[in-house]
């Protein structure tokens, strides 16, 4: 499984179309794309696994969100 998420983020380009979100506004995909990406930190390190998955919700959320955003909970 981690091999084919490698194979994945390799080609890796832009989000990808999410039908949970399909209008243009895509504030709210940018936004559950974070937190997944929070959850999968979370849940992989509780378990002691790899986190390389997690990577994937950590790049759909960096090319959706603006840079602003970027700056959210980590402090001045």
């Amino acid at each position: 499984m981690a091999e084919d998420i490698r194979a994945k983020l390799g080609r890796y380009k832009t989000a990808p179309f999410d039908s949970r979100f399909p209008n243009q506004n895509q504030t709210r995909n940018c936004w559950q794309n974070y937190l997944d990406f929070q959850r999968c930190q979370r849940a992989m390190g509780a378990r002691g696994a790899d986190v390389t998955p997690c990577q994937w919700y950590f790049r759909v959320y960096k090319s959706l969100c603006p840079t602003s955003c970027d700056r959210v909970g980590r402090g001045p």
